[in-house]
């Protein structure tokens, strides 16, 4: 019965992000976000926190009185969702406003205490779902049929009832949120391994520079112009990971673990399955994503062939990944960013346009870097009666022109959402969230290609849009691939080290890049890459970023064809909310994510990029 925060970012979450280090000095008070939207002082917040204690107190007191009366139901199911609300409206402000200086006393306080207040709401609301599987459907749906206005409740109300063969006793469900605050360990451990404690390693650039080679160091160099800069930046930065891979490998597998338990607590087959039942998705649907991507690996493959010819490398190596395939000094401030994003989206319509002009100049975002600010990019929805808020770190590139049109597309996407839905509605998964921001973006590459002057700047919109489709559907769909692997071995009892886990990475590194077939040669100390990945501490959740690029894209496709009714059935899914199961949501507007269609419409998408590309380099060739 508790509901998360609607944070939806294209980054690694805020628990993992390093820190951005730069401050613009354009910077000025309409470029910052307004937390004083959700509460005016710290001291309104204090207040609605102490409010917030009480109403635990009050809902804790319905605990065995669920069924008395449909009076008391009523009175309970809104009190639970007017707690939740303010929960969500606490958290927010506590949240952000860390992320506006993570190095700050007092936002670091506040987070913590937004933490402990969150625990003590999930402790508080564990005898609901028993009670209302000891209820039963039948008399529930008598309830809902006495009372209409009940009816806002039908959808969680429908996901408990479902789960019945997988929900614990009053006692059980107590207990488990009880140790939900003390089984968290191996998070914890990554978390303050890879950004506090790792001892990293420094290297000499070809101009003399030494660099520290942490987290974001790593990011930033990765991409480096020479060749043998990037080799030496990649030796030394997984050189450090490979020292550790016993200790990574003892963490992860003890999160595997925790993951197998909680399936057989629960009564689920397999951790794949719990996963994907919690907003009921079928098996199938990640099982034809990891299957499509494996069947169309020519394509990335010829994708990998393209870029080694356009950096002028004859041998592809994994160091060859991140450099832009064309280079630009063109500047994209914010004011010409947002421009060029809202004259994007208006195939969605002069209501959709209106509503995000309204945003941007409002002060719903924080645009540019500052010491200590959290970095990446994110959208939190979960301020139901305030509006959307997104956390930027804008560089005047276009991949920050990118990035803004996908975080406003979850922003619009909670906009629709919570204007459309009650609050125990309005929150979506994942599954859907990123529909809307990858659809987003689809709308911006039309848009660039239409208004470009030169074949360079159609290259490095081009190039761009294809690198985004390389890193969410190919390299998600291969996150997933090993996922499923490693958690399939130890839900049947297996025992997996560090290096055997290296292996399995290894392998499946491998066959995504063509090395056995020349495309992209490996090293073997990069295969150690799995210790890196935070979302690995999150199972089975990125696959989604590859189902949603793929539904987005078919999305977009049929909107701007002007295929009749394919803009209201896209808004439909985005007004829904959490109102319905997002697969059975998103396959009545037309995209059925556990068919083969939408994956190879995506593939057939990035071959649609690579002839464009290829047909302007033959052009400049001749």
């Amino acid at each position: 019965m508790i509901s998360k925060l609607k944070f939806s970012s294209i980054t690694v979450l805020a628990l993992f992000a390093s820190l951005a280090n730069a401050a613009n000095p354009a910077e000025t008070e309409a470029d910052r976000w307004n937390l004083k939207d959700m509460y005016k002082s710290q001291a309104d917040w204090d207040k609605d926190a102490v409010r917030l204690e009480a109403q635990l107190k009050e809902f804790t007191a319905c605990s065995g009185k669920l069924a008395s009366s449909v009076k008391e139901f009523k009175r309970c199911m809104d009190l639970n969702s007017d707690l939740q609300k303010r929960y969500a409206l606490l958290a927010s402000y506590a949240f952000q406003w860390r992320d506006e200086d993570t190095g700050a006393t007092a936002g670091m306080d506040l987070s913590q205490r937004a933490d402990v207040l969150g625990n003590k709401l999930q402790e508080a609301s564990s005898f609901a779902s028993p009670e209302l599987l000891k209820m039963g459907r039948a008399k529930v749906d008598a309830f809902l049929k006495k009372d209409k206005s009940l009816a806002i409740y039908r959808q969680p109300l429908d996901n408990v009832l479902r789960s019945a063969e997988h929900t614990l006793d009053k006692r059980g469900e107590a207990l488990i949120a009880t140790f939900g605050s003390a089984t968290n360990a191996a998070e914890a451990v990554y978390g303050t391994l890879s950004n506090a404690d790792m001892p990293w390693p420094k290297v000499k650039l070809s101009d003399g520079t030494e660099v520290l080679v942490d987290q974001s160091a790593y990011t930033k160099y990765r991409s480096l112009p020479n060749r043998e800069d990037r080799k030496k930046v990649f030796d030394a930065f997984w050189g450090k990971w490979k020292e550790f891979e016993r200790t990574y490998g003892v963490n992860f597998y003890e999160y595997l673990k925790k993951s197998t338990v909680y399936s057989k607590v629960r009564n689920y087959p397999d951790s794949l399955t719990q996963a994907l039942d919690g907003n009921k998705l079928p098996v199938a649907v990640y099982n034809t994503l990891v299957e499509q991507a494996n069947a169309n690996l020519p394509t990335l493959h010829r994708y990998f062939k393209l870029r080694a010819k356009m950096l002028g490398v004859t041998e592809m190596r994994y160091y060859d990944i991140y450099p832009p395939l064309v280079k630009s000094t063109q500047v994209y401030s914010i004011k010409d960013s947002t421009a060029l994003m809202l004259a994007s989206v208006t195939p969605l319509g002069d209501d959709y346009v209106k509503a995000m002009t309204l945003g941007t100049k409002s002060r719903w975002m924080d645009v540019y870097s500052r010491p200590r600010k959290a970095s990446g990019a994110y959208m939190n929805g979960s301020a139901y009666d305030v509006h959307p808020y997104l956390l930027l770190n804008h560089n005047d590139d276009y991949a920050s022109v990118s990035t803004l049109a996908h975080e406003w597309g979850h922003a619009m996407h909670s906009y629709l959402a919570n204007k459309a839905q009650p609050y125990i509605t309005a929150d979506y998964p994942t599954f859907t969230a990123e529909i809307a921001s990858t659809t987003n973006e689809v709308f911006l590459l039309n848009h660039m290609m239409k208004i470009a002057k030169t074949d360079e700047e159609r290259l490095l919109y081009l190039g761009s849009d294809l690198e985004n489709l390389r890193g969410t559907f190919f390299r998600q769909a291969m996150f997933a691939d090993f996922e499923r692997t490693v958690h399939a071995k130890v839900d049947k009892g297996e025992s997996l080290t560090g290096e055997a886990i290296t292996k399995i990475y290894g392998d499946i590194l491998k066959r995504y890049h063509g090395d056995n077939e020349g495309v992209v040669k490996i090293d073997d100390l990069y295969t150690v890459e799995w210790a890196y990945i935070p979302h690995f501490y999150r199972g089975f959740y990125v696959f989604q970023y590859a189902t949603s690029i793929s539904a987005g894209s078919m999305f977009a496709a049929e909107i701007l064809k002007g295929t009749p009714g394919a803009r209201e059935r896209y808004l439909n899914v985005l007004r829904a909310g959490g109102s319905r199961y997002p697969y059975e949501l998103v396959k009545q507007a037309g995209v059925d994510l556990a068919s083969p269609a939408p994956y190879q419409a995506l593939v057939a998408r990035m071959n649609k990029i690579m002839d464009q590309i290829e047909a302007i380099q033959a052009k400049k060739a001749n």
